[in-house]
């Protein structure tokens, strides 16, 4: 990742699916379990095809530029903007600046969080994690930890 941010530890960070995460606000910090959640991420980086049964998801790019796929629509968003994906609507995102991208992704409830904690490890640096090819076994074992957090995998990556 070539992107000219400091990374900061204000929060908690993890190693998750390629992605640097940092857990800014926990969603059971406050009354109405409100998470924030900052994401590095490199270029190419795309999540399946999902959908949130409990909450909605809110995108806000703080560097570089993602194409977002949310419920048969697709647009492209940059820094500066902020994206809805209504719970119970299909979306995923890929990164399409070659220097990476950077966001926010707000949600209410815990669920998002709860995935990213159970699948994602301490990050051991403030630089993205090594590159891994998903193994059969991290497949199933994410389809299983989304789906005990609300979350259901519909479909593949973006392309």
């Amino acid at each position: 990742m070539t992107m000219h941010t400091t990374i900061g530890r204000s929060g908690e960070m993890f190693w998750f699916k390629g992605t640097l995460v940092n857990v800014r606000v926990s969603w059971n910090a406050g009354e109405d379990r409100v998470s924030v959640v900052e994401h590095y991420m490199p270029y190419g980086e795309s999540l399946p095809l999902h959908v949130h049964r409990n909450e909605d998801e809110v995108f806000h790019i703080l560097e570089g530029r993602m194409r977002l796929h949310i419920d048969g629509q697709e647009m492209i968003a940059g820094a500066g903007e902020t994206v809805l994906a209504p719970k119970g609507k299909p979306h995923s995102f890929r990164v399409e600046s070659p220097e990476g991208a950077r966001c926010l992704t707000i949600t209410s409830g815990g669920d998002f969080e709860k995935m990213i904690r159970e699948m994602g490890e301490p990050a051991t640096s403030k630089g993205l994690p090594p590159q891994v090819e998903p193994t059969p076994a991290m497949i199933v074992a994410l389809y299983e930890a989304c789906a005990r957090n609300g979350i259901e995998i519909t479909g593949s990556p973006l392309s």
